[in-house]
C-alpha cells in the first residue's frame, strides 16, 4: 500500500516563501533539514487540519536563477470551508492569477510562480 506524503516546490527566497504560505493559506513549517554544507534546505509546511501531506519547500542559497516552470501545467490543490471569505483575502493579497467562475474555482501564484488552486469544500 502507498499514500501521498508530500510535494515539492523550489522557491529561490525561502523567507519570502514562509511569509506567503503562512498569509495565504496559513501553512506552518512541521519540520526542516539542512544539509550540513548548508547547501540546502528543507521546510516541511503542514496544513491546519493536520492532513498528512504536506508541501515541501526547497531552498538552494547558491541558486539565483528563477526556474524553469515548463508550461506550468500542473498545480497543487487546496480546499477551503470558507471559500468566499478566503477568495476575499486572495483578492486584498493580489494574488489570483485565474478564475474559472464556471466551475467555482480560483488560482493563485505563489512568489515563484507555481499557482495553486482553490476549490471549496463540495457537500
Amino acid at each position: 500500500m502507498t499514500r501521498f506524503n508530500h510535494f515539492n516546490f523550489n522557491v529561490l527566497d525561502l523567507e519570502r516563501s514562509l511569509a506567503f504560505y503562512k498569509q495565504a493559506l496559513n501553512l506552518t513549517p512541521a519540520r526542516e533539514k539542512v544539509a550540513a554544507d548548508g547547501s540546502y534546505k528543507l521546510v516541511f509546511l503542514q496544513d491546519e487540519a493536520g492532513s498528512p501531506f504536506q508541501l515541501e519547500l526547497t531552498w538552494l542559497p547558491e541558486r539565483k536563477k528563477p526556474y524553469d516552470l515548463g508550461e506550468g501545467e500542473y498545480h497543487l490543490a487546496f480546499q477551503a470551508e470558507d471559500f468566499g471569505a478566503l477568495h476575499e483575502h486572495h483578492k486584498a493579497m493580489g494574488c489570483i492569477c485565474f478564475e474559472n467562475t464556471a466551475m467555482g474555482v480560483y488560482f493563485i501564484e505563489d512568489p515563484d510562480g507555481y499557482w495553486i488552486e482553490i476549490i471549496p469544500v463540495r457537500k
